[in-house]
């Protein structure tokens, strides 16, 4: 899908941040893009989510800005949290609060993002799972291309979900296909994701960013304190429900992580085999 904005022709204009692993820069289209920078997986940990709410606040200081781009460098829009260690670059995701490192610290975090003030178009290329998925799902619109792959993969972990999708991924793709998706935690491809409403476009792999942008720009092209009263009417509430979404999220996972299914379903992700749960 191609609209009138042509983004080619949209330029930095000097407005531009680092947060962290995070970098934000605003055009002349008044477009703020968003990129994280932890590839090839874009893991997250507090401190991520930490920097991208402080970068999406920071942009919506900025006069120029009326939208946002989220994206990723690398292969993956975002694969979770890192419960291994491998990627030697997030924080092993801990359990509790107060430590900084918990998943109770997290959510805090992430709570901050259905706060920001602008609207959000996440361009999705590879894998959004997990967490993952929840930070596509706290955006506004989601780009992907067929190569996408989304995956409420907690069940297959010996887990509950998190990051809000209790709340967001049934008002995305209706209840009985968020339950599917929970209760399997099945891979659902770009096109799946375009048919259920989790991709609001399909572009090829290589115009991802350009087709991201361009929605965003035709959002910025609109009255912005129009779109921003439209959005904080449509989106009433939601940053409250999904707060507590996330309490209960929270309490189920601490409960899980302490089985044996946790423990085998995250060797078995390691060890890239099927799980062998137990029940325990």
């Amino acid at each position: 899908m191609k609209f009138d904005i042509d983004v080619e022709y949209a330029r930095p204009v000097g407005s531009a941040k680092s947060f962290g692993d995070v970098t934000v820069d605003v055009h002349d289209d008044h477009v703020a893009v968003a990129e994280l920078g932890r590839p090839p997986d874009n893991y997250f940990d507090v401190e991520l989510i930490s920097s991208l709410a402080d970068a999406y606040e920071w942009a919506g200081a900025q006069a120029g800005a009326r939208a946002v781009v989220l994206c990723s460098a690398g292969k993956h829009f975002c694969a979770g949290a890192d419960f291994t260690g491998r990627s030697g670059r997030a924080r092993p995701l801990g359990t509790g609060t107060g430590t900084g490192t918990g998943a109770g610290d997290l959510y805090a975090q992430a709570a901050r993002l259905f706060r920001a003030p602008l609207p959000v178009v996440a361009a999705v290329q590879g894998a959004a799972v997990g967490g993952g998925l929840g930070l596509a799902c706290s955006a506004d619109f989601r780009v992907a291309s067929p190569a996408a792959r989304f995956a409420a993969n907690f069940a297959r972990l010996g887990l509950h979900q998190g990051f809000g999708l209790s709340v967001t991924l049934p008002a995305i793709v209706g209840q009985q296909h968020a339950n599917l998706m929970l209760y399997t935690g099945r891979r659902v491809t770009g096109d799946q994701a375009a048919r259920l409403g989790l991709a609001d476009l399909l572009t090829d792999p290589a115009e991802l960013r350009t087709a991201a942008r361009e929605l965003a720009a035709e959002l910025a092209a609109a009255a912005p304190l129009a779109v921003r009263a439209i959005r904080a009417t449509q989106r009433a509430g939601l940053a409250e429900r999904v707060s507590a979404a996330m309490a209960a999220e929270l309490t189920a996972q601490e409960r899980l992580r302490r089985t044996a299914d946790f423990a085998e379903g995250v060797r078995a992700s390691a060890e890239r085999r099927p799980p062998r749960f137990q029940g325990r």
